[in-house]
């Protein structure tokens, strides 16, 4: 099964990912930290049912890699958007068999947390990066449920693009998450609704 992990709004600067966030959802996030492998650093926040959101971007005080950052963020440019959606699966190794074009897993640690994530070689996750990037935790407790303290509630996660049906067919069996869409659209984006305390709001 695929199971909503988190979603990501990418910035060409970590700033402007965060003020874009924070502005949509009238939320401040929290610090988040550095990933050294590849390059990046995010800001976080806990939505409800156990997922959250980050900011990222790259980091401009990190030694360049010989490797692309995940997310195709060497490509990122433009303004701050909601741009990636991230599953979480039991057995990331029998998740890639599955999806070859997900990338190969990625043992990556941060302080106390400890996950693999499928990343393909170039960094670009396919179906113009519409494929949600695939995540297995090993740390006992994921952000998602320590961060839980009754956020915005995640609505629906629209996910548009020419491939709609296409991709519908391929994770659709695998998705239990009926708050997840997908939409026939020219321009592939997210679009994310949320209910808050001070009513819709809307991120994408």
């Amino acid at each position: 099964m695929l199971v909503l992990d988190h979603i990501a709004v990418l910035g060409e600067t970590l700033e402007e990912a965060t003020v874009h966030a924070e502005t949509a959802l009238g939320l401040p996030l929290l610090p988040g930290g550095k990933h050294e492998h590849y390059a990046t650093h995010n800001r976080l926040l806990g939505l409800g049912d156990g997922i959250y959101l980050e900011a990222i971007a790259s980091d401009p005080a990190a030694p360049p890699k010989p490797y692309p950052r995940w997310f195709g963020l060497d490509r990122f440019r433009g303004p701050p958007r909601l741009d990636k959606w991230v599953c979480r699966v039991d057995d990331l190794e029998a998740a890639v068999k599955k999806f070859p074009m997900a990338g190969l897993p990625v043992r990556l640690s941060r302080g106390t947390l400890d996950w693999s994530m499928a990343v393909p070689a170039d960094g670009q996750l396919p179906f113009d990066g519409m494929f949600p990037a695939l995540i297995q935790w090993h740390s006992p407790v994921p952000p998602g449920t320590s961060m839980n303290t009754g956020g915005p509630m995640l609505e629906s996660l629209t996910v548009r693009l020419p491939e709609a049906a296409e991709l519908d067919d391929l994770l659709g069996p695998l998705l239990s998450d009926d708050r997840i869409r997908f939409e026939t659209g020219s321009n592939p984006a997210l679009r994310a609704e949320f209910m808050t305390e001070a009513g819709k709001k809307v991120l994408q």
